[in-house]
């Protein structure tokens, strides 16, 4: 059986993908790989596609959509169950290392170090995107996985 990381979309379509939060309209909202920035979210779409631009104009639309629900789950959420509300949320679209789109969608918060909070998360150092101690983990994050599934769910996913 292959790796449910080999192809992520697909893997999500027949539910052996877990890191998936929920079905929305447009895609699958799933969890980061790594969590050194908690609650860190992905949206995935239904259908494969290489860029935002490969799609048809309604199905951009409602990805976009998509993507700003997410982002509200997060807000909404994050302050609840970890006790730390974001300041805003960040999203990002880009293709370069894994060239499928996906839309990144991450909460940055106060506690990261001021200089940092002003630029892009992929400015971390290297060693943040390896580092088991915040991998994502059911244990350590099912509890804002189960809480961002239910915003959703209340919002029209599946």
């Amino acid at each position: 059986m292959p790796d449910w990381r080999e192809n992520r979309i697909e893997s999500a379509r027949t539910g052996a993908n877990p890191m998936v939060i929920a079905e929305m309209d447009a895609g699958y909202a799933v969890m980061a790989d790594m969590q050194f920035i908690p609650g860190w979210c992905i949206l995935l779409p239904r259908h494969p596609a290489g860029s935002l631009n490969e799609m048809a104009l309604g199905e951009r639309s409602r990805f976009l959509t998509d993507m700003s629900v997410l982002g509200d789950a997060i807000l909404a959420v994050c302050g609840t169950v970890l006790g730390d509300c974001p300041v805003r949320v960040n999203y990002d679209i880009l293709g370069n290392a894994d060239q499928y789109l996906h839309a990144h969608v991450y909460p940055r918060y106060s506690w990261e170090d001021p200089e940092r909070l002003s630029l892009p998360v992929w400015l971390y150092p290297q060693t943040s995107w390896s580092d088991e101690r915040t991998a994502y983990r059911e244990e350590r994050h099912g509890k804002l996985k189960a809480a961002l599934r239910e915003y959703l769910i209340g919002r029209g996913a599946k």
